[in-house]
């Protein structure tokens, strides 16, 4: 059996805190579902905002909902250089020492000391999906992509089990671009 899984990509985004949205859009200002992710319960927001580093920035980056215990920027490597900031590859909440920016939003800024990763590759599945797999939580595995001209295997993904997931690996658009990945590409795990 092909233990396959869709491959999405994970593009530049912000998760905040209800702290930090209360000061970038105003006291009580309230997220605004624009789309619905494949993670259960998670959003893109029609909110965006300003990412500022030392030598760029992203003025229009998506906000992701809802909000978070710890605000954290999520960038592709290139897109950290392009900006000058410091990004380390991490997963997703493992923020400390990370890099750091300014969030600029309509009613205000705000500089965050850490919380700038790339986020490492990953596959989210529900236990029931892990187990068909043969897999568990934070085992790294190798995906093959298969694109018709630049198919190729990461290595170092994680894999992320939770009740609370929807099964589904998330690569960002360097990694995506680097195989010509298109949407609804299939996955297999090794």
């Amino acid at each position: 059996m092909a233990k396959e899984v869709l491959v999405e990509t994970s593009a530049r985004h912000v998760h905040v805190t209800k702290e930090t949205l209360d000061i970038l859009f105003g006291a009580g200002h309230e997220l605004t579902p624009k789309k619905d992710l494949s993670q259960p319960g998670q959003f893109a927001c029609e909110e965006r905002i300003g990412v500022v580093g030392p030598k760029s920035q992203f003025p229009a980056v998506s906000i992701l909902g809802p909000v978070r215990s710890a605000n954290q920027v999520e960038l592709s490597a290139s897109d950290a250089r392009s900006i000058g900031v410091s990004a380390p590859v991490r997963e997703s909440g493992d923020i400390a020492g990370s890099g750091a920016c300014k969030l600029v939003g309509p009613c205000g800024e705000v500089e965050i000391s850490e919380g700038v990763i790339v986020a490492k590759r990953h596959i989210h599945l529900t236990p029931e999906a892990a187990a068909q797999f043969g897999v568990k939580d934070k085992q790294v595995v190798q995906v093959k992509l298969p694109t018709a001209e630049r198919s190729l295997i990461f290595d170092d993904v994680v894999i992320r089990v939770s009740e609370k997931f929807s099964p589904a690996m998330h690569i960002d658009t360097d990694e995506a671009n680097a195989a010509l990945a298109t949407p609804g590409l299939m996955g297999e795990i090794l």
